[in-house]
């Protein structure tokens, strides 16, 4: 009999919101299968069973809310016995929480309620305000105590969009000279801060820059993108992948005075929302061709926009890239408790000098931010080398 716990997608993380359960008691369930959904303080995730086996028991029910590492259900064998204590955590960590189930959503629906009339997650506003769709007119939602989830949301509104902007208009109106704005902080935006916080604080970076000659991957993603959607983004993410490969540095995490080193290579793609930054993660990444990359980073992307990130917190590297807005180099701040994070610049023209000879060229400068923690100095240049080998002959990342 194996226990099912309430995941810690997240430093900040303390609780998390049953959105809904995917299987139902006597179901059973393979362990990559998706078990159910949990919203957290940035967004919605989906929580793997894990095991194998038949859903036994599910003790956290939807709508309630437990904090971290709480046992919320059972999955095991037919004929498994269910241990004793199966029947007391729910009402244990209710009462953690300071409440029975109804009270137990009040401090999500607060926080939410403090930025307008209506329930409704981050990621719903944002998608009712593109769709023209007014929150009031959505009823109850599928989440905690009601509130509107993205999935509640009709695919356009049933009249004119410019209406339901209306109400927007007052927020954009002039201030007056020595006057502020004061805004509460959203959910989203109180863990972005708590994290990058407790990263900066605790982990010693470091940083290294390196420019490539970007001509010939520039050329190959043209070519591809005719046949497929494909980014220069995608190239990174494959060459990213290669290198995590052959430097075990780069998929390791500290855990107390250990070193812990994954064989999977999940990378996260970082992705900007309007509240702020997620990162959706990419499994097995060194086990797929480009195309497949370039489906899977265009897939969770999307989701991720839609408030559900996709294997939250189960990365090993990061890649940011902000190229496509002219950014030419940046460093970033190490998505903890991974090793580095890779911020990419855009792809420019440039003048390439090169044995006293010079001619017109394309180049692009990525950065590494790195725990030293973990990984030193050496093996940093030796990886970014590999890296700039890699996307100057890029036809072997097809």
């Amino acid at each position: 009999m194996f226990s099912v716990l309430m995941p810690q997608a997240g430093q900040s993380m303390e609780e998390g919101t049953i959105v809904r359960w995917l299987k139902n008691e006597g179901e059973s369930v393979s362990a990559k299968e998706i078990l159910l959904e949990v919203e957290t303080d940035k967004a919605v995730v989906e929580v793997e069973a894990g095991h194998e086996g038949i859903v036994r028991k599910i003790l956290v029910k939807k709508g309630e809310t437990v904090a971290v590492h709480t046992k919320i259900a059972w999955v095991g064998g037919a004929n498994e016995s269910i241990p004793a204590e199966s029947e007391a955590p729910v009402s244990v960590t209710v009462a953690a929480s300071s409440a029975p189930a109804p009270v137990a959503v009040a401090p999500v629906s607060a926080v939410v309620s403090a930025a307008g009339p209506v329930k409704a997650s981050p990621a719903a506003r944002r998608i009712a305000g593109e769709r023209g769709v007014s929150l009031t007119e959505v009823g109850s939602g599928s989440g905690p105590g009601g509130r509107i989830i993205s999935r509640d949301l009709p695919a356009q509104a049933a009249v004119p969009a410019a209406p339901a902007l209306v109400p927007v208009a007052p927020v954009s109106a002039p201030v007056a000279a020595g006057q502020t704005i004061r805004r509460r902080m959203s959910p989203m935006r109180k863990a972005i801060a708590l994290n990058l916080l407790a990263s900066k604080q605790n982990i010693p970076h470091f940083y290294m820059s390196i420019s490539i000659n970007a001509a010939p991957l520039a050329e190959l993603q043209k070519a591809e993108k005719s046949k497929y959607q494909c980014s220069i983004n995608d190239f990174v993410t494959r060459a990213c992948a290669k290198a995590i490969r052959e430097f075990p540095a780069f998929r390791s995490r500290i855990d107390g005075n250990e070193i812990v080193e994954f064989q999977d290579v999940n990378i996260g793609i970082a992705v900007g929302v309007d509240d702020g930054l997620v990162v959706p993660v990419i499994a097995g990444v060194d086990g797929l061709s480009l195309k497949e990359v370039a489906v899977e980073t265009r897939r969770i992307a999307e989701k991720a926009r839609t408030g559900m990130i996709v294997n939250m917190g189960k990365g090993i590297f990061t890649i940011t890239n902000l190229g496509m807005f002219g950014i030419e180099q940046f460093t970033a701040i190490v998505n903890s408790p991974e090793a580095a994070i890779l911020a990419v610049g855009t792809l420019r023209e440039t003048v390439i000098v090169q044995d006293g000879a010079m001619w017109p060229g394309r180049t692009m400068t990525m950065t590494l931010s790195a725990d030293h923690r973990i990984v030193d100095g050496l093996p940093a240049a030796k990886f970014m080398a590999r890296l700039r080998e890699l996307l100057e002959a890029p036809a072997a990342l097809l």
